[in-house]
């Protein structure tokens, strides 16, 4: 592990498989280094592939802005007050496009959508997740995109394959459909996550630090998964824990230890001199 080269004014580290440990717990080393970089005057943005209503759990922890990127960039959410702040959705008529392309290039995928309103999917969408054993819209994409359907605003339309590899599923959407959106993944299963044209972790973390006149020098990022590599590539340091997908250890030449072993956590610790 070396220690990042520019004092940083913004942490930004993703959730599941970096910051999180199994279970999607924070850890108490964890929750002090996270606090401590808020104390010394650096913001921490957690910037994830979850949506909006799975963001609770780290409610806590989350920095005094209470601002978290949620869906891959799709959402900018105030945790604490519940509030969609910005969003860039994927239009209708562009996602039911790409159900047609992935329909046709990979038969058997099943849909799901991830909009303000909730959760809902295609009666073949059988992906158990958190909050997805109450009641939610179930029917095909045509019907729920719809004029009259119930998705609006839509953050993330996921792709689910009964069977396919995960890395030839991603590599396959994206020759079908990757003209039309933004196509990743980082679930271990093949369950693809799709976004608006140019919607990434890194698009919408670029806007707000734009915002906040952060220039990228003064990031430092934290990822696993292929959709964290925008964002990592993007901020001006980039760290890639030991668990990371292949992919990420090859294109991220900083790395720390994995996120049972609290990777983040002593990141920041070097960077505030904690330890």
């Amino acid at each position: 592990m070396t220690r990042a080269r520019t004092a940083p004014r913004l942490i930004a580290t993703d959730l599941d498989g970096t910051l999180l440990c199994a279970g999607g717990t924070v850890t108490a080393r964890t929750a002090a280094a996270l606090a401590a970089a808020e104390a010394a005057g650096v913001q921490v943005v957690f910037v994830t592939g979850r949506p909006p209503r799975w963001m609770q759990q780290v409610s806590a922890h989350i920095g005094g802005h209470g601002v978290a990127i949620c869906s891959n960039g799709g959402a900018v959410v105030d945790v604490r007050r519940g509030e969609l702040l910005e969003s860039f959705p994927l239009a209708a008529d562009t996602a039911l496009a790409v159900v047609e392309a992935l329909r046709a290039k990979l038969p058997g995928t099943a849909f799901a959508f991830e909009y303000p309103a909730g959760f809902a999917r295609e009666p073949g969408y059988e992906v158990p997740m958190w909050g997805e054993d109450v009641d939610h819209p179930i029917g095909p994409a045509e019907e729920l995109l719809g004029a009259g359907g119930p998705v609006r605003g839509l953050f993330k339309l996921l792709a689910k394959h009964p069977d396919l590899d995960p890395d030839k599923l991603l590599s396959q959407a994206r020759e079908a459909a990757g003209q039309l959106a933004e196509i990743t993944r980082s679930a271990p299963i093949p369950l693809l996550e799709i976004s608006a044209p140019g919607v990434t972790k890194a698009s919408t973390l670029a806007r707000w630090c734009a915002g906040h006149g952060i220039d990228r020098s003064q990031v430092v990022a934290f990822g696993d998964m292929p959709n964290d590599l925008e964002m990592l590539a993007w901020a001006g340091t980039a760290y890639a824990v030991a668990n990371a997908h292949p992919q990420v250890l090859a294109a991220v030449p900083l790395h720390t230890v994995s996120n049972e072993q609290d990777g983040v956590a002593a990141v920041l610790e070097e960077l505030l001199q904690l330890s």
